[in-house]
C-alpha cells in the first residue's frame, strides 16, 4: 500500500493529471531528495535536518498531500501510537504524570491515545482492544481494579510493549514505575507520631489496588513500630475524592475516641475533610492535624498549608515513557518495579495536638 492521498490543486512546479493521486515521489522530485527522506521528515524524525523537515511539510501543505500514517505503518511495523490509560485523569496528580510522559513520548514522534477508565476493568479492556486494532506501538497503564496478570501478560506475549505506572499487578511480565507508597505513608505517619499524636486515623484508598494496600500498610507499619495498635484506630477504606473526604467527617466526629490526627490517602481526600471540618467548627491543624499525599498544585496554598508527600509525578511520568520507548526500540527491560523515593513536605496542617500556629503573613 502506498502513502497516497487526494490532492487539492496542482502547485507550481508540480504538474499533475486530472484526478491523479499525490505520492511522496511528487514531493521528493520537486525538492530533489529521496522519498525515504520525505517520509522521515513527515514523521518528524530527528534523522532529518530541521530545514529539510520544514521544506517538506510546506510543500506537502501546498499541494494538499496528507501523510497516510496507516499505510506507513504497514512498511515500518510502527504506528507511532501509544495508549495511556489511568483511573482518574481529573486528579491533578495524574494530570502531572500525563503531562510528563506526553512530553517524553512526543519528543520521539509518538501520538497518544488516552483513556480514563475510572477503575472500570471492562472500559479498560475495550480501550486496549481498540489500541490493538490500531496496531499501537505500546501501552502505558495504571491498571484498573480487577486487572489480572494474565490479561496483561497476553499482551506482552504478543510482543506488545507494556509499562505499568503508579499501580502494580503481581505476576505481570512488564516493568512498573511508581512511587514508594509504603515508605511515603510510613514517613508521614511517623511525622505525626513525632509531633505527639497517639490517635491517628487513616482515611481513603482502594485496598484492591496496590497503591491503596501499600499506603495502608505504611500507616500500619509506623503505628506498630511506635507501639500503637492500628486495629484500634479509625480506618476508612475506598475513599478517593474531595467528595469522599467530605462524606467521611460525620463518622469521624461521632467516634467514641476522636482521633487527633488523620492520614489521608491523597491530597483530594484531605482537601475535602479540611473544608468540612471547618464548617463543623473543627479547625484543621490546631483541632485536627491532617496530612495528604501527592503534593498536588495548591497544597501549599491552603489554609492551613497541607503537610503531604511529594510523589514525584514528573519523574514517574517521564520514566514510564522512557521505559516504554526502550521496549518499543527492542530492548529487554526487567519486569520489576522502578520505585521513586518520596519526599515529606512538612507544613502547617500537622502541628502537635492543641498547638495553634501564628497566621501566615501575606507575601
Amino acid at each position: 500500500m502506498s502513502e497516497d492521498n487526494g490532492s487539492k490543486s496542482p502547485a507550481p512546479g508540480l504538474p499533475q493529471k486530472p484526478g491523479k493521486r499525490l505520492t511522496l515521489g511528487h514531493i521528493a522530485d520537486h525538492l530533489g531528495i529521496s522519498t525515504a527522506t520525505v517520509s522521515l521528515a513527515l514523521r518528524d524524525s530527528p534523522l532529518v535536518a530541521e530545514e529539510t523537515r520544514v521544506k517538506v511539510k510546506q510543500t506537502a501543505e501546498e499541494i494538499g498531500y496528507i501523510y497516510n500514517r496507516s499505510a506507513a505503518s504497514l512498511r515500518t511495523a510502527r504506528s507511532q501510537i501509544v495508549g495511556v490509560a489511568v483511573h482518574d485523569i481529573l486528579n491533578p496528580y495524574f494530570a502531572e504524570v500525563f503531562s510528563a510522559l506526553e512530553d517524553a513520548l512526543e519528543e520521539q514522534g509518538q501520538m497518544i491515545f488516552i483513556c480514563n477508565h475510572r477503575d472500570d476493568v471492562v472500559r479498560q479492556r475495550a480501550f486496549v482492544n481498540t489500541l490493538l486494532q490500531h496496531r499501537a506501538d505500546g501501552l502505558i497503564l495504571c491498571p484498573s481494579v480487577g486487572t489480572s496478570a494474565e490479561e496483561i501478560n497476553r499482551l506482552v506475549d504478543q510482543g506488545i510493549p507494556v509499562t505499568l505506572v503508579a499501580r502494580e499487578v503481581p505476576g505481570v511480565w512488564a516493568p512498573c514505575v511508581r512511587g514508594d507508597d509504603l515508605g511515603g505513608t510510613s514517613l508521614v505517619t511517623k511525622h505525626l507520631i513525632d509531633q505527639g499524636h497517639k490517635s491517628i486515623a487513616m482515611v481513603g484508598g482502594r485496598r484492591e489496588s496496590s497503591t491503596g494496600r501499600l499506603r495502608n500498610a505504611g500507616w500500619r507499619k509506623a503505628l506498630s513500630e511506635a507501639g500503637i495498635d492500628p486495629d484500634k484506630q479509625i480506618d476508612l477504606p475506598e475513599l478517593m475524592t474531595q467528595a469522599d473526604g467530605r462524606g467521611a467527617i460525620p463518622e469521624i466526629l461521632k467516634a467514641k475516641v476522636r482521633p487527633t490526627a488523620i492520614v489521608a490517602f491523597n491530597d483530594l481526600v484531605a482537601f475535602g475533610m479540611m473544608t468540612t471540618f471547618r464548617r463543623a467548627g473543627v479547625e484543621p491543624g490546631p483541632d485536627m492535624a491532617i496530612t495528604g499525599y501527592d503534593d498536588i498544585d495548591g497544597a501549599d496554598a491552603r489554609t492551613p498549608a497541607l503537610t503531604t508527600i511529594r510523589n514525584q509525578p514528573d519523574k514517574i511520568g517521564r520514566l514510564a515513557a522512557l521505559t516504554l520507548l526502550r521496549q518499543i526500540a527492542g530492548e529487554r527491560v526487567p519486569n520489576k518495579p522502578i520505585v521513586i523515593e518520596p519526599e515529606l513536605k512538612i507544613r502547617e496542617s500537622s502541628p502537635p495536638p492543641g498547638v495553634r500556629l501564628a497566621p501566615r503573613l501575606a507575601e
